[in-house]
């Protein structure tokens, strides 16, 4: 998938979707996941300890989230502000974004696009992101991890239609980054095109197969085609 098609992709996209963990920040780079989900499954199993298999069997916090919810929604929300809290902790340690992921969102501005991060992350880590960064300037729209909400995360397309709502562009007209398979099926079931950022080796093929509009193996290669676009 070269990119010819990538450009393709860019051309007929008037709103840009970033997700945020992976093509803009490596959220958890400091703070680790799997411990942060350590200590949510610690607060979910005072609380209700028969989740113990379910819970010992993941090291993802936003799993942990989903099963707490599952079992019982007012602990999901203990789980939740506690999950947003660490979240908030882990952006300040995480380093520098994504390389070449400032040079795609200076990119998009210079190219007229329309920019929104949409996040299975809570909005106020991604907010706190930005602003350490000085990148707020760019984003037009944050739309963050619903709240009590968690079946609204990807790939629901919830956080996608909000976004471009808020824009004011049709959806369709929307592309979506991510590195994730439930990125590529959140975009496609609304009808809005998928670029895939494999940032690992294996992920290139699966994405592939999973039938994304592109598939980018650097950032940077936003940024490349976007110029192309201007």
């Amino acid at each position: 998938m070269g990119t010819e098609k990538l450009t393709e992709v860019l051309t007929h996209a008037h709103g840009v979707l970033f997700d945020f963990d992976g093509p803009l920040c490596d959220v958890f780079a400091g703070r680790p996941a799997p411990q942060v989900a350590k200590e949510l499954t610690e607060l979910a199993l005072s609380r209700e300890p028969e989740l113990a298999e379910q819970l010992h069997a993941t090291d993802d916090p936003i799993e942990v989230l989903r099963l707490s919810h599952a079992a019982n929604a007012d602990l999901g929300h203990e789980v939740e502000r506690a999950l947003t809290a660490a979240e908030v902790e882990a952006v300040a340690v995480a380093g520098d974004p994504t390389p070449g992921g400032v040079a795609a969102l200076e990119a998009a501005r210079e190219a007229g696009r329309s920019i929104a991060v949409v996040s299975n992350n809570s909005a106020d880590c991604v907010r706190a992101f930005l602003n350490r960064h000085g990148l707020s300037g760019h984003v037009l729209e944050i739309v963050g991890r619903a709240d009590r909400q968690p079946d609204l995360m990807k790939p629901n397309p919830h956080s996608l239609i909000t976004a471009a709502q808020k824009l004011g562009i049709d959806v369709t007209r929307c592309v979506l980054i991510g590195d994730s398979l439930t990125d590529i099926q959140a975009a496609h079931t609304i009808g809005a095109a998928a670029i895939a950022y494999a940032n690992k080796p294996h992920k290139h093929e699966l994405f592939e197969s999973a039938g994304a509009d592109a598939v980018i193996e650097a950032m940077q290669s936003i940024a490349e085609a976007l110029q192309k676009t201007a």
